[in-house]
């Protein structure tokens, strides 16, 4: 994509979802940490109604360092990975007691340094709790990215580098809500809503077009 329609882009969007957030439901820096963490491989709507049954109990790394790994498993089966993640946010909840007072730290090192914290976790936290102008890639990001033209790459950092340098100043601090809201309810990867898309016409997706999208569906909507 040229510089310009990257800016029509964003402006569009901008002007779609003046305020963009994050659909994981949370109070404070902490809530939304715990909240990313557990939801890789999981869906949102499945980490709320989870979030929503553990946070009136424990919502703090004291009192989530208090449930230990056998008391948190409860609240959190229902999730994939729930061992895994069980694991990780205790040991989380003691690192940030032990280094930070209890604080979520605002840096990335201190907080890629927490157990299972990667980039993409850190990036979210840092935009969304903090309002720095981070990139967070997703599944749905990397699609978007990759498919309109706007950031091309094989991995995630490739994609995120690509989106830092390319997208205006102005807005970067919502571009990665922007993004990943479009990629989850309209350049969606099996069936990907072209003919209701405010950026089609700037969009170098070359099957963006109804027809595509039919003949897609009738061979079984499998798409990238």
């Amino acid at each position: 994509m040229q510089a310009r329609e990257i800016r029509s882009m964003f402006t569009r969007l901008r002007n779609d979802n003046p305020s963009p957030t994050t659909e994981l439901d949370y109070r404070t820096p902490y809530e939304l940490l715990v909240a990313v963490t557990l939801s890789a491989q999981s869906t949102d709507v499945g980490v709320n109604k989870v979030t929503a049954r553990l946070f009136p109990v424990a919502n703090t790394p004291r009192k989530i360092a208090a449930l230990g790994v056998a008391g948190l498993k409860p609240y959190i089966a229902t999730l994939g990975l729930y061992n895994m993640k069980a694991a990780n946010v205790i040991a989380m909840a003691k690192q940030l007691i032990e280094l930070h007072d209890g604080n979520v730290p605002s840096d990335r090192e201190a907080l890629e340094a927490l157990p299972g914290v990667g980039r993409k976790t850190a990036n979210v936290v840092l935009n969304t709790a903090f309002g720095q102008p981070t990139m967070a890639v997703d599944t749905h990001i990397f699609r978007v990215a990759n498919r309109t033209g706007l950031a091309h790459g094989r991995t995630v950092r490739q994609v995120e580098d690509g989106l830092v340098a390319v997208i205006p100043a102005e807005f970067m601090r919502d571009a990665h809500h922007w993004l990943i809201l479009h990629g989850r309810y309209t350049c969606k990867a099996r069936a990907p809503d072209c003919p209701r898309c405010i950026v089609r016409d700037l969009c170098h997706f070359d099957d963006k077009t109804a027809e595509a999208v039919s003949k897609q569906a009738a061979r079984g909507g499998d798409d990238a």
